[in-house]
């Protein structure tokens, strides 16, 4: 009989339990006395025979996990390789709770083998709504467990229930003194914050901006030092008295020690009597975080083992979701019951996130994000393509002469192309929306271990918009690598907006949320023009053309940068903005200068956020209301601020986005790094089923790279028992958990990470901050004639040395195609373009220039090639 289920949940990818231990947790203490009535005397005892002195009864168990009374104590024989904690469970039920009364439950424990156990008072029956949902690591030696929680609603049959299943081994479970009583008192819980000086704990490029913040009830300005490793002063000065920041509810003071540009590791500030965490001051502060931050897709890869010799033995794994028991696997996914009559073959992709769910929508983003990390080495200048390049990451396609990054991003396109709806259905060219469990997962749950039935859920709008903008970019990227591969792309994509315009208005249902998240979303305006720039850029088709200088969004900086937000899954316009502004494309100068003036005005917007906020975040949400991942939407404004650097050369931008990196490597009022594995306290009990080592110590922390969700002002409300639990009444930016449970604030995402991958590959390439020098000029002519044009190419070499040979490298704008050239050796593959001398103009002397030309097909204007490098160097527009 199934006597416990999950409970129901809202928003996002939901788990099964909650820890509130009375125990130092996450970072924080939680403290509560003993239950007791008000007249002092102990409150009464709601659990019948907790003590086993009257031998089982009223305890029951499921079949699996027989009970008897040995020793005084109740034991289970709990089997193993079930596949979920409530596989197995004990039990009492008929107990009864009052409304808003807070309650304590003491129970002692141990098992025979280590067991991760969910520890709930609940209602007996469906939907089995829990009020305390608490996480327990039982042990050899007998421990005493105590939660408290408040009951949310009057039960007269409520049930205590040790869920005891989801392990591999066979156990003995034992339990004794089993007690509940009300009259506790709620628990406070106070985070640790550590040093009241926030700095960026991994550290500082050493000509970029330095600042921190201090914590402290003083007005008035006082000292700050910084040290060396050695004790020695570096540096000095005064703070600057900020009043009280509205995101944490603290006093504080920031202080600024830029001109400080001596390097090295192990500074530190003192200031206030305090000592910050230690931090470096170099310009390779980035360079493996750029490697990490990309590594964290491949382990998240579905549809394939997970090698040792990549990712290390304790990340390694099976593939999971490819039909092997105990999964239903992913080759031969069913529709839900009423939406299809076909079945498709979706294995492959990313798990989107804590959970095994993998979504168009989220992936979309999360790919798009990942192909513009790379498409940013072909357009901006000092961003360096070595660094993603085919033997560069950890992915085991190595050696194939593709840049790593694409071979990663390829493994989430072919997965939504197989998301399409074949020809010939109902709907045919649109994308499902996801597919995931048909109910929900606990944690911890290894991939390969999920025995849940996989589901198409129905094909949306927003989805299909998802694989028109990616499979269009996917088009234009992977031409000069695999010509059918990306003549594929191109179809899906072409077909996919067909498809949306045909079908403008089906949307996800905000109640398709069992077993996944919904990623309801019933405005696709964005989407829409998203998927038109992209189309555009890379076929240059007057169709995509017209849809996008006509969508109401065209030329709307809040619509694609919101001041009070971010680029996210459900506001994917900026996406379309930013591939306009930097890809060559068919744009007249008018239209194109009007494109780059949203990007810089955005910029504008979020690099007063840095200057004027205390902790210096490029992120200024209304009321306060940090969102959902509110560190994913900090990253997208820092995107932002990144590429109108990238435009301008204007080093403010670039600064800005440094003070966005300090806030997320601990210059926040958490004192907290969000990246595992960076900093000197970094988030590292994310919500992930398969990195949980605090629910299971068998299981690995998530690996350096992963960044945490962050602040959210909703968490206490969205159902997330731990949130709900510690965070009640929480200022904005200290609505923050590190603990495997808490999916409203920690877990992880690729749509998350991507982001963070984009930004640490620009922090790494700008080096130690004083920006890449420019050694040539070239100039670009091009006179339209008929459906051509001749375009001649003249680079001068402004610097003071020679340069042989040379190679130029640029994108040619839509869909162009060589012909005749002259005064060099030309080559095109799909939109890049690389010229190489012949023997007589082999070197570029100093002063010198070379002129060189050649015809192509097109239509429309001429258009601006964007950055031309000159040996992988960007040069100056002459």
């Amino acid at each position: 009989m199934n006597v416990s289920s999950p409970p129901s949940f809202v928003r996002r990818r939901r788990r099964v339990f909650g820890v509130l231990a009375v125990a130092a947790l996450c970072g924080g203490i939680l403290t509560a006395p003993g239950a007791v009535a008000a007249d002092g005397d102990p409150a009464p005892e709601q659990v019948v025979n907790g003590d086993f002195s009257a031998g089982v009864a009223p305890w029951w168990s499921t079949a699996n996990a027989p009970v008897a009374v040995v020793d005084g104590r109740l034991c289970a024989e709990v089997a193993g390789g079930t596949a979920n904690p409530w596989d197995a469970i004990v039990g009492q039920n008929d107990i009864p709770l009052v409304a808003g009364e807070a309650y304590s439950l003491t129970y002692t424990a141990s098992s025979s083998v280590p067991l991760s156990i969910h520890t709930n008072v609940q209602m007996a029956t469906e939907p089995y709504t829990t009020d305390l949902s608490a996480t327990d690591r039982i042990g050899a030696e007998a421990t005493v467990y105590t939660h408290v929680f408040t009951a949310a609603a009057d039960q007269e049959g409520a049930q205590v229930a040790f869920q005891v299943g989801g392990g591999a081994e066979a156990a003995t479970f034992c339990v004794d003194d089993v007690s509940l009583r009300g009259g506790a008192e709620p628990p406070v819980y106070e985070p640790d914050t550590g040093s009241p000086v926030r700095v960026n704990q991994v550290g500082y490029l050493p000509k970029g901006p330095k600042n921190g913040t201090l914590v402290t009830d003083a007005t008035d300005p006082l000292p700050w030092a910084l040290k060396a490793a050695d004790g020695e002063t570096v540096a000095s000065g005064t703070t600057v008295p900020g009043g009280e920041d509205p995101t944490s509810r603290q006093n504080v003071h920031t202080f600024d020690f830029s001109d400080a540009t001596a390097t090295g590791d192990g500074f530190t500030i003192e200031a206030d009597g305090q000592v910050s965490e230690p931090f470096s001051i170099r310009a390779d502060l980035y360079d493996r975080l750029r490697s990490d931050s990309l590594a964290y897709f491949y382990q998240n890869r579905s549809g394939i083992a997970i090698d040792a010799d990549l990712v290390g033995e304790e990340y390694a794994r099976p593939a999971g979701h490819l039909g092997v028991a105990p999964n239903k696997g992913d080759t031969d996914v069913p529709c839900q019951a009423g939406v299809c009559d076909y079945r498709l073959d979706v294995r492959g992709g990313w798990y989107d996130a804590g959970d095994h769910g993998k979504y168009v929508v989220n992936g979309g983003i999360a790919v798009a994000e990942l192909m513009d990390t790379y498409e940013r080495t072909l357009t901006a200048d000092g961003a360096e393509a070595a660094e993603l390049g085919d033997g560069a990451l950890r992915v085991p396609e190595h050696g194939n002469d593709v840049p790593d990054i694409l071979d990663e991003a390829r493994w989430e396109l072919e997965f939504l192309m197989r998301m399409q709806v074949p020809a010939g259905e109902p709907l045919a060219g649109m994308a499902h929306h996801k597919v995931h469990d048909a109910n929900w997962t606990g944690i911890p749950m290894r991939p390969e271990l999920d025995p849940e039935q996989r589901e198409l859920h129905p094909p949306s709008t927003a989805a299909t918009l998802n694989l028109a903008a990616t499979a269009a970019q996917c088009a234009r990227l992977y031409a000069p690598f695999d010509a059918e591969f990306a003549a594929r792309c191109r179809t899906a994509a072409e077909t996919a907006w067909a498809a949306a315009r045909a079908h403008p208005a089906v949307y996800a249902s905000p109640a398709d949320g069992v077993g996944g998240g919904t990623y309801e979303d019933n405005d696709v305006r964005d989407e829409f023009y998203w998927a038109a720039a992209e189309l555009f850029t890379t076929t240059g088709e007057d169709t995509y053309r017209q849809a996008l200088l006509g969508s109401p969004l065209h030329g709307d900086v809040d619509a694609a940068f919101p001041a009070d937000g971010g680029m996210w899954w459900g506001g994917t316009a900026g996406l379309g903005v930013l591939t306009l502004a930097t890809v060559p494309n068919d744009l007249t100068a008018a239209q194109l200068a009007g494109v780059r003036n949203v990007v810089t005005t955005a910029a504008d917007q979020y690099r007063a956020q840095t200057e004027d906020q205390l902790y210096g975040v490029p992120y200024a949400p209304k009321d306060l209301n940090y969102a959902w991942g509110s560190n994913s939407q900090v990253l997208n404004n820092m995107i932002v601020l990144a590429t109108a650097a990238d435009l301008t050369g204007d080093t403010g931008y670039r600064d800005a986005v440094l003070r966005g990196a300090d806030y997320l490597f601990g210059r926040n009022p958490l004192n907290q790094s969000y990246v595992t594995g960076y900093g000197e306290r970094y988030s590292q009990n994310q919500h992930h089923r398969f990195w949980a080592h605090e629910s299971d110590p068998s299981l690995p922390h998530p690996p350096a790279g992963s960044l945490a969700g962050g602040p959210n002002l909703t968490a206490p409300t969205s159902g997330d028992p731990e949130a709900a639990a510690k965070l009640k009444g929480c200022a904005a930016a200290m609505c923050y958990l590190d603990d495997n449970g808490s999916y409203a604030t920690n877990e992880v995402a690729v749509n998350w990470n991507a982001p963070l991958a984009y930004i640490a590959s620009y922090l790494d390439d700008a080096g130690d901050a004083t920006g890449p020098e420019r050694a040539c000029e070239v100039t670009y002519s091009s006179h339209p004639w008929n459906t051509g044009s001749t375009t001649t190419v003249t680079v001068k070499n402004t610097g003071s040395e020679a340069v042989t040979p040379w190679s130029l490298t640029w994108l040619l704008p839509g869909d162009q195609k060589l012909s005749h050239t002259w005064s060099a050796e030309l080559g095109q593959y799909g939109r890049t373009v690389t010229a190489t001398p012949l023997s007589w103009n082999r070197t570029l002397a100093p002063g010198a220039s070379i002129d060189f030309g050649f015809n192509s097909s097109r239509t429309g204007p001429a258009a601006d090639p964007g950055t031309v490098k000159l040996n992988g160097r960007a040069c100056t527009a002459g």
